[in-house]
């Protein structure tokens, strides 16, 4: 094995291809921190994880001033051991955003680094259970938008080959049952409309909003609640047709090992930054999968593409691209399915002079032995 001797990281804040608003909040942009690591053989792997437009540079400084550090002269290969032990070394600043979207940079890239030096692409080497996985679109839907626009956007995803389309609901109960009827009726079967609340509900108002939304048959219900109220999502599963979709606020394995072991979801959305990285995503998927949980995972489709390869109970891969300024080719797209890269690594075309010309002044470091 190979030890690791250089770590470089450097942040890009990308702008939203399109408006963006939901029930509790605005898009403004996508800080994108982004690692490099290189092994004593001269490989290197690439990873990265993004914020919503705050706490970059936080995830920036954690890593440069401690787990970049802790990374030198380690073996590059023991994955798993290093997460670990840098877990432990921020204990004290864990469960949380922060901490979990810095391992996730990190753990990504040393994923990308074995994959290159096995010449494997990471589906195949974390599993290799599924040739291409089903897209549903979110670039539209959102809750901004008038009817005519949402209906407009649904025809267009359906005629472009998406599965499913995703909308936001939120405003009062008669116009998201207005809204979901005009989206549902032009496509007819086979095309999921799938809808989210940000976590926008009371469990009680949450009951009955999905009693209403039932008549649609949508594909499911995201985030209907605050993510740690697991009572309130026990009491709206128990109560409701609709499929309960939960994950993508949720930072630790063991939070979804709660709500699958209590009925409390029905669709597992675990984001690969949101939970440190591919080693626990893998995990909560695998899990999932002792349930008999479906793994749909929340943005990142550029990663997400491999990981729901790689294990046999993904379903949707949710298309949102924001990585193109930053990449020379795009994830391939076949008839509406998402096809994992071939390439080794995580099969990420990266465009490192574009990423240079936008790396946010002063985010850029180097730490070497």
């Amino acid at each position: 094995m190979a030890k690791i001797v250089r770590v470089e990281g450097l942040m890009v804040d990308l702008k939203p291809k399109v408006k963006r608003v939901d029930a509790i909040q605005s898009f403004v942009s996508q800080e994108t921190p982004i690692i490099r690591i290189t092994d004593s053989d001269g490989a290197v792997g690439t990873g990265y994880s993004y914020t919503i437009g705050t706490g970059g540079p936080a995830i920036m400084s954690l890593i440069e001033r401690t787990l970049g550090p802790a990374l030198i002269g380690r073996e590059a290969g023991m994955i798993e051991q290093i997460w670990r032990d840098l877990l432990f070394l921020t204990h004290a600043t864990s469960v949380g955003a922060i901490t979990s979207l810095a391992l996730a940079a990190i753990d990504t890239a040393l994923w990308d680094l074995k994959a290159r030096k096995a010449a494997l692409p990471v589906h195949i080497l974390a599993g290799g259970a599924q040739e291409k996985i089903r897209l549903y679109t979110t670039e539209g839907g959102w809750l901004h938008l008038d009817t005519s626009a949402i209906v407009e956007d649904t025809i267009r995803a359906r005629e472009s080959g998406f599965g499913g389309a995703k909308m936001k609901v939120g405003r009062p109960i008669h116009e998201d049952v207005a809204r979901l009827a005009a989206a549902v009726e032009p496509v007819g079967g086979g095309f999921e409309i799938f809808t989210d609340a940000n976590q926008a509900f009371s469990v009680d108002e949450a009951i009955r909003r999905a009693r209403h939304y039932e008549a649609a048959d949508i594909g499911w219900l995201e985030e209907p609640l605050t993510a740690d109220d697991i009572d309130g999502h026990v009491r709206l599963s128990a109560s409701t047709t609709i499929p309960v979709a939960v994950g993508e606020s949720l930072y630790s394995a063991l939070h979804f090992r709660d709500y699958l072991q209590r009925r409390a979801c029905s669709v597992v959305q675990v984001d690969v930054a949101r939970i440190g990285g591919i080693t626990p995503w893998l995990k909560v998927a695998h899990l999932a999968e002792t349930f008999n949980v479906v793994v749909c995972p929340h943005f990142l489709m550029e990663l997400h593409v491999a990981l729901c390869s790689a294990v046999p109970n993904a379903r949707w891969v949710e298309y949102i691209p924001q990585l193109d300024s930053l990449t020379t080719k795009g994830m391939t797209i076949d008839n509406g399915y998402a096809i994992p890269s071939q390439e080794a690594g995580l099969g990420i075309a990266w465009d490192f002079a574009a990423i240079d010309r936008q790396t946010v002044e002063g985010s850029r470091f180097t730490i070497a032995n």
